[in-house]
Order: C-alpha cells, then sequence, then structure tokens
C-alpha cells in the first residue's frame, strides 16, 4: 500500500504542478464567477466552489507532505553520505533529528570556527 501511495502522491504532485494544471483551476473559477448570475449567487453556488475547494486543498496537503518527506529524508541520506565519505565532521550526521537548542549549538560552533578562519563561507545565524 506505501508503495503504491508513493506513486500516486508523486505523480499527483509532478502533474499539479504544471502551468496546465494552475490553468485547469483559473478556468474553474472563472466560470464558477461566471455562472453567478445565473445561479442569483445563491447559497448552494457559493457552497459548490467551497466544498470543492476545501477537498483538493485538504487532499493535496497530505500528498505534498508525503513528497516532501520523501524528498527531504533522501536529501538528507545523500548529506550524510558526503559527510561520512568526505573531509566533513561525522558529528554532523544525524543533526536533523535534534532538538531546536541542540541544532543551535552546531550553528553557534560553525560561527566560531568561521571566525578563527577569519573566512565569509557560512553565515551567521539570524
Amino acid at each position: 500500500m506505501e508503495k503504491a501511495f508513493n506513486r500516486v502522491a508523486e505523480t499527483v504532485a509532478h502533474a499539479t504542478g504544471r502551468p496546465w494544471a494552475f490553468a485547469i483551476c483559473v478556468t474553474a473559477v472563472v466560470v464558477w464567477a461566471a455562472s453567478g448570475p445565473v445561479f442569483r449567487f445563491s447559497e448552494t453556488w457559493q457552497l459548490i466552489i467551497n466544498t470543492g475547494t476545501t477537498i483538493v486543498t485538504f487532499l493535496m496537503v497530505f500528498l505534498i507532505q508525503n513528497t516532501q518527506n520523501r524528498d527531504g529524508a533522501a536529501i538528507q541520506a545523500k548529506l550524510d553520505e558526503l559527510i561520512r565519505s568526505g573531509n566533513g565532521k561525522n558529528d554532523f550526521i544525524g543533526i536533523e533529528h535534534l532538538t531546536d537548542a541542540e541544532v543551535e549549538e552546531f550553528r553557534d560552533r560553525c560561527r566560531k570556527a568561521k571566525e578563527a578562519l577569519g573566512t565569509g563561507i557560512l553565515q551567521p545565524a539570524e
């Protein structure tokens, strides 16, 4: 089931990110708005767009979140492998699982290392 969901989520996320998908949505809204006078701007007329957009938004949140979770995990795995196999400090592997305070400690260490080297490679934390 997970593989099927991932395939569907990836396909939908890819398709909805296309210009034609946006054009279809704009067209639907324009048609809905233009039909307002025909339906005398009734509550049913308003309910159609409200219900439609709510359902689409509700479903898209889960599909987009799934896609972002997988992409983020893949990127993190690649970064961890680069750190592990390169000259980077292995201390940084897995820091995405730390608390905000612990990550801030790593940022402070990087800032101090930058200042000690006198280079402008790393940006200071906000």
